[in-house]
């Protein structure tokens, strides 16, 4: 089965967290799950971190807790120290019955920080094979805990661009699932349906992502940091006559290869400026309809 979830960066930043800091939280909850229709939300800064907490709000608005973003440092630190790093993080995960742990290499990571997007960090051959090692030890260990590591490849990190993705997928083993967002994958300069087609076989979540192309040259022009480019509106959903990233044939390749698991519509905007419950909505009618004409429809949900 497929299922439809969002994440609260539409309402609220995590990065920033002044965007959005004047929404309620039950604001985001209830247009989330009652207006919308989301069948599940991803983690937000706003979420208790007591796993029954989490899972009693989400319930009381009819959402699933999906997973949520975990910063591993495996370039800095062992495999052992970053297994007793995710405890609490695995627990929340575990207690709301979730399949997957998203996973993403932040040590050195600048999208967060005022550095341009041009100094992100790149890795060595080297580096990338004993990076894939340690990334793969944890993911077998998560394995062994019912939780699949799924990895974010993501603007101002190690892993942003298409021969970085595959770089990854080519250091790691069967443990390591790919996150496939389609908008970073744009915005890091590959084609999302070559790319995705590629690694169909690991993808074990799915981030529909858009990106307004106008903007991102801009930024790219003008070498911006990262959540610069979000304050100009580079990212939106599905749908929007301003996005760059034609979903149709990227459910097709996930409907062609049997993908059973969620699509979340990622999609970090100002909300002052992009109404959340307008824009959220236009996504997932999109991705509703498109799945529907390319046959996605999965067997068996994850969560």
């Amino acid at each position: 089965m497929i299922r439809f979830g969002t994440n609260p960066i539409a309402w609220a930043n995590d990065d920033d967290r002044s965007i959005g800091a004047d929404i309620p939280t039950e604001r985001i909850l209830h247009e989330a799950g009652e207006l919308i229709g989301f069948d599940g939300i991803e983690n937000g800064h706003r979420w208790p971190e007591d796993p029954e907490a989490l899972r009693a709000l989400l319930a009381s608005h009819g959402l699933a807790f999906i997973s949520g973003w975990y910063s591993c440092h495996l370039l800095t630190r062992s495999v052992d120290a970053e297994i007793a790093a995710c405890q609490a993080h695995l627990a929340r995960l575990r207690h709301n019955g979730c399949k997957v742990m998203i996973v993403c290499e932040t040590s050195n990571a600048i999208h967060g920080s005022d550095l341009p997007l041009s100094q992100r960090p790149p890795l060595t051959p080297a580096e990338m094979t004993a990076f894939g090692a340690r990334l793969e030890e944890f993911a077998a260990w998560l394995a062994g805990q019912g939780i699949t590591l799924v990895y974010h490849h993501h603007m101002g990190t190690i892993i942003e661009s298409p021969a970085e993705i595959d770089a990854l997928m080519a250091a790691t083993g069967p443990h390591v699932h790919l996150l496939f967002d389609a908008g970073h994958c744009h915005f890091g300069g590959g084609d999302p349906v070559a790319v995705l087609t590629r690694h169909v076989g690991r993808v074990a979540h799915f981030h529909a992502k858009n990106v307004r192309g106008a903007v991102m040259a801009q930024a790219r022009a003008k070498d911006m940091t990262f959540l610069d480019a979000v304050r100009e509106g580079v990212f939106t959903v599905p749908g929007d006559q301003e996005g760059a990233v034609d979903f149709e044939p990227l459910l097709a390749v996930l409907a062609q290869a049997g993908y059973d698991g969620w699509i979340v519509i990622e999609a970090e905007q100002l909300p002052d400026q992009r109404n959340p419950l307008l824009y959220q909505t236009l996504g997932l009618q999109t991705l509703k309809r498109l799945a529907a004409k390319t046959g996605l429809t999965g067997t068996a949900g994850q969560c």
